[in-house]
């Protein structure tokens, strides 16, 4: 009887551990190493390092990879970097920056297993062990565009950029455009500083850049010429030299469009001068890289963000939403169609024609 008693209570504590051991869920990407290249901006540059940082920590805290970065203190880094990832082997190895181009193309070709995705860059003919994560931000800036022309007071508007690469000057032919079409629209004559597209012309126009993504001072010094000029907003595509430029928009009163991520989430202390942001959904495109990885339905190639799969769009206007008009909102979700359709010319296509 009592052995009988035993067994019975034996098999109980056996389907118990069973059955605890169901119940527990591991994250399914446990194990697998996720390494993160930088651009000279830094982790901490408040825009696309640190928005593409933001989709491998998620993947960190949702699927239980294991997350590091290396960060690029000069382009000579870059390579080094990379292979050090390699050297540890690394699952998938995230280049930040266009920049990076040629040393993940040099690392691709020799290490065809190893797994990279690539911030902002892509390849013709693509390679099977890379993946470009593209954006079409001349989509959204052209919403930017068009919202800043409807808000400006002194009828002139300013943009510039860090580095004549494409993809800045993409954001600068959309802001330009966009207050093009909404002159075309309303018969007014609102002037952008800094830009002027033209298709024949290298990198698709002329205009005013820093030639760096660092230094705060040319933000500050820029955007201040553009004040000068009667500009009452800005706009600074130059990662993280554009908190020279809040902070310059902050002490006159100018209002400001950030970049490639929420500059009210990122950098709040300057939070009163966001008109609104044009978003590079960055971190949801590498999280659903790294998930692709887990699942083994990786394919190099080229995702491009768009308005109408939300990799790109406008922030909220937030301290500003009472100050945008409703007819110039619903304006704006008519041009976000016409995008999205088809039926507007963003004007960057017509760059590679």
């Amino acid at each position: 009887m009592r052995k009988g008693i035993l067994t019975v209570l034996s098999m109980i504590l056996v389907i118990s551990m069973l059955l605890g051991a169901c119940g527990e869920t591991k994250p399914q990407g446990e194990g697998l190493k996720v390494g993160q290249v930088t651009d000279v901006g830094g982790i901490d540059d408040r825009s696309f390092n640190a928005t593409a940082w933001k989709g491998v920590q998620r993947a960190m805290d949702d699927m239980g990879v294991e997350g590091q970065y290396l960060e690029s203190q000069q382009q000579t880094d870059y390579e080094r970097n990379i292979n050090e990832f390699i050297e540890q082997d690394y699952d998938l190895i995230i280049t930040v920056g266009y920049l990076l181009g040629d040393a993940t193309s040099a690392a691709a070709e020799a290490h065809p297993d190893q797994k990279f995705a690539i911030v902002d860059s892509s390849y013709d003919p693509p390679y099977d062990n890379v993946l470009g994560l593209t954006f079409a931000t001349d989509e959204a800036a052209f919403l930017a565009g068009y919202l800043a022309a409807g808000m400006t007071k002194t009828g002139k508007v300013g943009v510039f950029g860090g580095i004549p690469i494409p993809p800045v000057t993409i954001f600068m032919v959309g802001f330009e455009q966009g207050v093009k079409y909404y002159n075309e629209k309303h018969g007014t004559n609102v002037e952008v500083l800094g830009w002027a597209t033209d298709p024949a012309a290298e990198g698709c126009g002329v205009g005013s850049f820093t030639g760096n993504f660092e230094s705060t001072d040319d933000g500050r010094r820029l955007a201040e010429s553009m004040m000068d000029e009667g500009a009452d907003i800005i706009v600074p595509v130059a990662g993280p030299v554009g908190l020279g430029s809040a902070a310059a928009c902050k002490e006159r009163g100018t209002m400001l469009i950030g970049v490639d991520t929420d500059w009210y989430v990122s950098a709040p202390e300057y939070k009163e001068v966001y008109l609104t942001s044009i978003l590079k959904n960055m971190d949801v495109a590498v999280y659903d890289t790294i998930a692709d990885v887990i699942e083994d339905t990786f394919e190099g190639g080229v995702y491009v963000g768009t308005l109408e799969n939300n990799g790109v769009g406008l922030a909220d206007f937030h301290d500003f939403a009472s100050q945008v008009p409703d007819d110039l909102q619903s304006e704006l979700d008519e041009v976000r169609q016409g995008i999205i359709d088809g039926s507007i010319n963003t004007g960057w296509a017509d760059c590679f024609q």
